[in-house]
């Protein structure tokens, strides 16, 4: 048997086929457009591995997904591909358009058409598992409940609206045609392999190079962190016995104000790389412009995933921050290779 992954070089993605293989012999076959966040380093380990096939390509590139899907014949679609990065969806929501939204179209086209090609015990037992976001939700005042499955959706940034549009495709095609499909809404994620423009690795990245630590506004703005290999396994347990059709929110039970998550990164440093002039890492802290439509909470509901699968994190984000903040230091090629003179530039115009 074999599952098609796409977004397979990214952050997420990565940790699931990394997990995957770790946890089954079934193959994955990855498709991986490689944009700026694809990362075939990321994949490095599985190079001799006979289970795991790439594919450079676009989701977007129909004629393709079509011709992986009639020659590998997957018995399960996971996809990750998507732009995710807020900031950049300011800047530039076109891309998020084509990749989020039209991408997404395209690739339920093909397997559309590959699935009613399908019979018997093979079209039955087929999944297309949709990997989505908590921002498609909207934002959250300090005192109302976390967000659940039923929440309205209220999208604030182009990269949520795109997201939002792309679940709406898959609950539309589940719902017309009858596509076998499932749906994850996460939380924000960490842990290894995070590109570093996001902020917990761009914090470690800048704390190590004596950087400034860029907050936000005023750093009040808080969020659910969900380590990456709890993702996965939520994801695996999705895939495993979700009922079809249903969404799943995804969620580490850890609200964190961005501005603590900065605090504790610093303490965590301190201790484990302390600075040659014996001072704090929280030195380093500035505040900055905060970004349009910034939201102010985020928070997951997890409860449906757990009552009726039986899944909960193993991580709390005490033990996941410093997982995380480990393999940072303990990686330090793996940085360095990425952080090239387009991010450099990327970073000092965001943060300007």
């Amino acid at each position: 048997m074999t599952i098609l992954v796409t977004g397979s070089a990214g952050f997420i993605g990565a940790n699931f086929v990394l997990d995957w293989l770790a946890h089954h012999d079934e193959a994955v076959v990855s498709l991986d457009k490689l944009t700026y966040a694809g990362n075939l380093a990321n994949l490095q380990s599985l190079e001799a591995d006979a289970r795991h096939t790439f594919v450079q390509g676009d989701i977007g590139d129909q004629a393709l997904v079509a011709e992986l899907l009639e020659k590998y014949q997957p018995r399960a679609v996971v996809n990750f591909a998507a732009e995710s990065h807020v900031d950049r969806s300011i800047h530039g929501p076109e891309d998020f358009i084509q990749t989020n939204i039209v991408g997404t179209f395209r690739m339920l086209e093909a397997v559309r058409a590959y699935w009613k090609g399908l019979s018997g015990e093979a079209a039955g037992t087929f999944r297309f598992l949709h990997v989505s976001t908590d921002e498609v939700y909207g934002s959250l005042s300090p005192t109302d409940p976390a967000f659940t499955e039923t929440n309205q959706y209220e999208p604030n940034s182009p990269y949520s609206a795109s997201k939002a549009a792309s679940d709406h495709l898959v609950r539309a095609y589940h719902h017309t045609y009858g596509l076998p499909v499932l749906t994850t809404n996460c939380s924000n994620n960490y842990g290894p392999y995070h590109f570093p423009e996001k902020l917990i690795p761009l914090v470690i990245h800048n704390a190590l190079a004596g950087k400034d630590l860029p907050i936000y506004g005023d750093g009040q703005q808080i969020r659910d962190w969900l380590y990456v290999k709890d993702h996965c396994s939520a994801i695996r347990r999705v895939l495993e016995g979700g009922k079809l059709g249903e969404t799943y929110n995804v969620g580490g039970w850890n609200e964190k104000a961005n501005l603590d998550v900065v605090h504790t990164l610093c303490d965590i440093l301190d201790q484990e790389q302390p600075r040659a002039d014996g001072l704090s890492y929280r030195e380093q802290l500035t505040f900055v412009k905060d970004r349009p439509g910034h939201d102010r909470r985020y928070a997951i509901d997890a409860s449906k995933l757990e009552r009726e699968l039986g899944w909960k994190p193993a991580e709390t984000f005490e033990t996941g921050i410093r997982k995380t903040v480990r393999w940072y230091l303990d990686n330090q090629e793996w940085v360095n290779n990425i952080t090239s003179g387009n991010y450099r530039d990327w970073v000092s115009k965001q943060y300007q």
